[in-house]
């Protein structure tokens, strides 16, 4: 079933998500969902946060950075419950997008290594080091699970200048493909 998409404004994007365990309720179907819903938006990447629960999980298909990034060809992965525990080397400048902030796209600097544990769907422990772009996407969608949003990695000045296209995407006022929540969109009258 393809899920919502929240959009900036909303406040599930900004609580830090709680961990999942293999008891939690339809989470075979949910982690479909997660798949399928990333798929519908051409999203590279999906946090459950994005769909409107609070939960440590997220799903990545680099496949569309194969092109430039052949390194990443076939790289499809979920994470439950992840840690990142190291970042290192100097910042680099990507510009990133974002299925919550439709038509934006901003330069966002990250590390280029981390290390990160997670869980897979079976609950198989991982424990992994990444750089480059896969660790790029993975640090984008970890964001999530911690409630910390790309525009929250971008200057105060910058973040000013794009007020008017955050409130734009809150109510609604943008183009999109898949399915939205959009936290200030006035309700339509019968």
């Amino acid at each position: 079933m393809i899920l919502p998409v929240v959009a900036y404004g909303h406040p599930v994007l900004k609580k830090k998500a709680l961990n999942v365990d293999p008891t939690y309720p339809d989470l075979k179907q949910f982690i479909s969902d997660l798949w399928e819903t990333m798929y519908e938006a051409d999203g590279v990447g999906l946090a459950a946060p994005q769909v409107n629960r609070s939960i440590r999980m997220f799903a990545i298909d680099a496949s569309a950075f194969a092109k430039d990034h052949p390194e990443v060809d076939g790289f499809k992965q979920l994470f439950i419950n992840a840690g990142i525990y190291e970042e290192e080397g100097e910042e680099w400048i990507f510009n990133e997008g974002c299925l919550s902030f439709p038509g934006m796209r901003e330069d966002i600097p990250r590390k280029p290594m981390i290390r990160i544990r997670w869980f897979d769907e079976e609950f198989q422990p991982h424990d992994q080091k990444f750089d480059g772009i896969l660790a790029r996407i993975i640090q984008h969608e970890y964001d999530h699970i911690e409630g910390i949003l790309m525009v929250d990695r971008i200057n105060s000045l910058k973040r000013v200048l794009l007020n008017r296209r955050l409130n734009d995407i809150s109510k609604g006022n943008v183009d999109t493909s898949y399915k939205m929540i959009f936290p200030l969109q006035k309700k339509r009258k019968k």
